[in-house]
């Protein structure tokens, strides 16, 4: 398993520090850093802050994603669906949380909002050619490697 050390700053006196659920769990859960509960009417997105900032490593990124359960029971996911951390941000971590449901969601102080995952990544050296080598599949997109 592999590990880095992400310097970590509360910004609020009132912000969690990020947890795992699990020994061997990928994302840490990232907690509401709100005063008063919070309401979502349905369609809405509301910006959530955490009261972290964080220094995340460089050749890294933070990627926020839904919490299973917060989705699967009140409807709320991160309205850009992935949020990403550069490791060059040094601001306070949000997320931006959308209800999908048809009923109003509520978010409470220090509730686990979304997941964090720290995952190395590459940079593209993007280089213009005139052709692209031949594959079976071709320019087929959208459906057309089947259904099942």
């Amino acid at each position: 398993m592999l590990s880095a050390n992400v310097p970590i700053k509360k910004l609020n006196d009132k912000a969690v520090i990020p947890t795992y659920g699990s020994e061997y769990a990928a994302g840490a859960d990232l907690y509401a850093c709100i005063d008063t509960p919070v309401s979502i009417q349905p369609g809405e997105t509301q910006l959530i802050k955490t009261g972290l900032a964080m220094e995340i490593p460089a050749g890294y990124a933070g990627l926020i994603y839904a919490r299973s359960g917060l989705a699967s029971k009140k409807g709320l996911a991160p309205a850009n669906k992935v949020g990403v951390i550069d490791a060059d941000y040094r601001g306070e971590v949000m997320v931006a949380l959308h209800n999908h449901s048809n009923v109003v969601a509520n978010i409470e102080p220090q509730e686990r909002i979304a997941q964090l995952v720290i995952t190395p990544y590459l940079t593209a050296h993007f280089e213009e050619m005139q052709e692209l080598s031949d594959t079976v599949r071709g320019a087929g997109g959208f459906g057309s490697t089947g259904n099942k």
